[in-house]
């Protein structure tokens, strides 16, 4: 990564600007601000998350913004209300309020001396989700968007639910926000009355799983954010980015096909990240990228950033399974629309144990399966956060506890982009049941590489809306898009498609063990196919990453990470745990020590459903001189047939003395679910 160093008088830096909403909370600000902006207005772009810009962010956020500074752009980066050193308290996601301030910062910061009144908006993650939302809302002086891993459907795939099955990552989020939303503004900074505002978020933040467990389908809570439900709210430019080790590549492809704006995709193989500090690699020079996007929209420079294709993606080349990459092989390939009339449907019909070549006729013979809990232990996350060992391992001790039907050896490469679909026409001997899909790789030593999936809840094969039980015994046609992918397999590779009723812990499983029955005579898999492009060779270079200098961090105690899947045979006790510690380290500009450490346990024993369990740990303390803040966050979410239960603690620390502890016992009806 190389460093671009600004000139030492050509950026200012506003440590902490108070910006007051209409109902008199402040949301604070850093600020990088080009010094020739008093005299000459430049556009300025605003990134709006709950992160912490002071300490959490503050090394990424200098390399990007003192970059945009550098650069000829203001570079914003608010707290969200009741995060960071903003006032208030954060009660959920993406609420009317957090919306309605963005659009007022929006108004603010255009009307800056500093400013031209050209305001564009760049976010990742929950970023990325708000940039559309408040794009939406239309505020007169935003001109443009860039969201990276995002989503414009909040209920069909976000973290918490997919195909109407509760996610594993929503407890995991759940418990991230948990933690964060406990922590307090810094004293050097908001003063004094620092305690006051950390005990009003202790006590008013609340417990957000229960929240998200009390809406199971898709209701007016999820609808509100879903851009999706009016793609024409949106009325200016957007690029939109993910990767492929993403849980949010899929909406790239919907945004794309939804919006009647200009507008951009970009996929790389990155995971959870910015493409400048992307894993896999390779990582690009995105911040050059997102220059040239600013550059045309909001100082009307006449580039060629729209004259280029509307979707570039990295084609991933074949390679063996393993929990984590530095690098994936493949090239850049691109079309110059979405969908693309290129991409041909190719359909293979299923027959017992085999995907057949298209045209050949299917046999009528039917298959049952009944999976294991144990299916799911190698899945890896359902969103990949940093490439951790938190990728899906070989495949093939989860095809043990599946339906697995296999190609002939491909005679020559094949090429897919886009999102495969699988239908299946199926019984269940359970009114409420599931279905997990997976498409694999076979290299020629067997080893199993999973390329893409998908889940549905089967009780959702009409309606997220309005889910329907199951009439045992009963046929039906179901259709199930896996996630969208860019993939060549080699000849000599065989396709694998895999059929399992349980995927724990990526998704919760159902109430009860299912059987279910698969008649392969009406049962088929299409592929996206895509043919040679030769433009593909004179695309641009996208180059590497390029960042401004950050702030010195001192490594006090090293990260680990690591993913340990724990059999207890005695028992016939599973269990994964996550370790993410990342350590402790000291920020040297203002001189701030951070400790962070979280631990997940997901488990289960035997074939018995109602000993599902998962469990999070967070402990994190902030500390400086003789001011030392410690919280811990303890959430465990269990199930029977009937209901869901959540056990939760929250303790917070001042120096050594408790100052506040609270808990939490709910049980949430179960609801075809």
């Amino acid at each position: 990564m190389k460093i671009i160093e600004p000139s030492p008088d050509a950026v200012e830096v506003h440590e902490h600007i108070l910006i007051p909403m209409p109902d008199g909370i402040r949301l604070s600000a850093r600020i990088w601000i080009p010094k020739n902006a008093t005299n000459k207005p430049v556009p300025a772009i605003l990134e709006y998350i709950p992160y912490r810009k002071r300490d959490l962010t503050r090394p990424r956020d200098e390399q990007n913004y003192g970059y945009l500074a550098g650069h000829g752009y203001a570079g914003v980066r608010v707290d969200i209300r009741g995060t960071g050193d903003s006032e208030g308290v954060l009660k959920d996601e993406y609420l009317p309020q957090e919306l309605d301030d963005g659009v007022e910062l929006i108004r603010w910061i255009g009307e800056q001396p500093w400013c031209n009144g050209s305001v564009g908006m760049i976010g990742i993650s929950w970023g990325g989700f708000n940039g559309l939302q408040i794009a939406a809302l239309q505020p007169p002086a935003l001109k443009a968007v860039i969201s990276l891993c995002s989503t414009d459907d909040r209920y069909a795939d976000d973290v918490h639910y997919m195909g109407g099955c509760l996610l594993g990552d929503n407890l995991s989020w759940a418990s991230t926000m948990f933690a964060r939303n406990s922590k307090p503004p810094d004293p050097e900074v908001t003063g004094e009355h620092w305690r006051e505002l950390w005990m009003q978020r202790l006590e008013g933040s609340g417990l957000w799983l229960e929240k998200w467990l009390q809406h199971q389908h898709r209701d007016k809570y999820w609808k509100h954010g879903s851009i999706c439900e009016n793609f024409d709210k949106i009325q200016c430019p957007v690029l939109a980015v993910s990767g492929w080790a993403d849980g949010y590549s899929n909406a790239v492809f919907r945004l794309l096909n939804g919006l009647q704006v200009p507008r951009k995709g970009l996929i790389g193989p990155w995971s959870h990240k910015y493409p400048h500090y992307g894993e896999p690699g390779p990582a690009i020079n995105f911040l050059r990228e997102s220059l040239r996007w600013w550059d045309h929209w909001l100082k009307d420079i006449d580039n060629d950033v729209m004259h280029e294709p509307m979707l570039r993606v990295w084609m991933q080349d074949s390679i063996l399974p393993t929990t984590r990459y530095e690098h994936r092989p493949g090239r850049w390939v691109a079309e110059d629309t979405w969908p693309s009339p290129r991409i041909e449907q190719r359909v293979h019909p299923l027959a017992p144990g085999r995907i057949y070549a298209p045209g050949r006729e299917p046999k009528d013979r039917k298959r049952t399966i009944q999976s294991p809990l144990s299916v799911g232990l190698f899945a890896g996350k359902w969103c990949s956060y940093s490439a951790t060992p938190d990728l899906p391992h070989d495949q093939r001790e989860e095809d043990g506890g599946a339906l697995v039907f296999d190609s002939a050896p491909l005679l020559e490469p094949l090429e897919l982009l886009g999102a495969p679909t699988v239908e299946l026409e199926l019984s269940s001997n359970k009114p409420v049941a599931m279905v997990a899909v997976r498409l694999s790789d076979i290299a020629m030593d067997d080893k199993a590489t999973r390329v893409t999936y998908g889940i549905q809840n089967l009780t959702h094969r009409n309606s997220h809306e309005h889910p329907e039980q199951l009439m045992p015994g009963k046929r039906y046609r179901i259709q199930l898009q896996l996630n969208g992918v860019a993939q060549v397999f080699p000849a000599g590779h065989r396709l694998r498609l895999s059929v399992s009723t349980s995927y724990f812990p990526l998704a919760w499983p159902p109430p009860e063990p299912v059987r279910l029955t698969i008649y392969t005579m009406n049962s088929k898999l299409t592929l996206p196919v895509r043919p040679p492009r030769e433009a593909d060779s004179n695309l641009h270079l996208l180059g590497n990453p390029e960042v401004a200098p950050s702030c010195e961090k001192t490594l006090i105690e090293p990260r680990h990470a690591n993913w340990w899947v724990h059999r207890n045979l005695a028992e016939d006790k599973s269990t994964l745990e996550i370790i993410k510690d990342d350590g402790k380290y000291r920020i040297e500009e203002i001189g701030l020590e951070v400790r962070s450490k979280t631990l997940e346990w997901y488990s289960y024993q035997g074939d018995n459903f109602d000993s599902v369990r998962g469990e999070t740990l967070w402990d994190m303390t902030f500390e400086r001189r003789d001011w030392r803040v410690r919280t811990v966050t303890h959430t465990i979410l269990t199930s029977s047939t009937t209901h869901f239960r959540i056990q939760a603690e929250l303790d917070a620390y001042e120096n050594d003395s408790r100052v506040f502890s609270k808990s939490w016992d709910s049980r949430i009806p179960r609801n075809l679910l």
